[in-house]
């Protein structure tokens, strides 16, 4: 029966141990840095969005950029109609010119269009379009309107 005593000591002393080791294990890992291995995507993505969102700058940069991709819309709009108005008295070469402008200034437009739309749809940047800007953008319509 002692013997049994001794072993069953020996076994809880050794079981002891071993948790012991696996304790100090944990503790290291989280004093010497081990624990960054852990945490490094949950604190980059952090990082990323403090230094995109949470900065100034970048505030600053898009809510200014949805004024300037509705402002190029609009010029787009403003300069097809003149060329339009220009095609009705022009000669022949100066029609194929004004229509070669105008297809390049409709391509631009539906290019600015998406883009404002992508843009106002992403979840980073969407809550710092002005309020007063639409949310999106219709690249069917003829003429555009900034603001609400």
């Amino acid at each position: 029966m002692g013997q049994v005593r001794e072993g069953a000591r020996l076994g809880a002393w050794a079981v002891a141990g071993v948790i012991g080791l696996a304790v100090l294990y944990v503790i290291g890992a989280f004093a010497f840095g081990g624990a960054g291995w852990i945490t490094a995507p949950f604190r980059g993505e952090a990082e990323q969005r403090e230094n995109t969102v949470g900065s100034g700058v970048f505030r600053q940069s898009t809510y200014e950029e949805f004024f300037e991709l509705c402002e190029a819309v609009q010029n787009a709009e403003g300069t097809i109609e003149v060329l339009e108005e220009e095609r009705k008295t022009a000669s022949e070469t100066r029609t194929t010119q004004i229509d070669q402008s105008i297809t390049a200034l409709r391509a631009t437009r539906i290019e600015s269009v998406n883009d404002y739309n992508s843009k106002a749809s992403q979840e980073h940047r969407a809550p710092f379009r002005d309020k007063d800007l639409p949310y999106s953008l219709d690249a069917d319509a003829e003429h555009t309107t900034c603001t609400n």
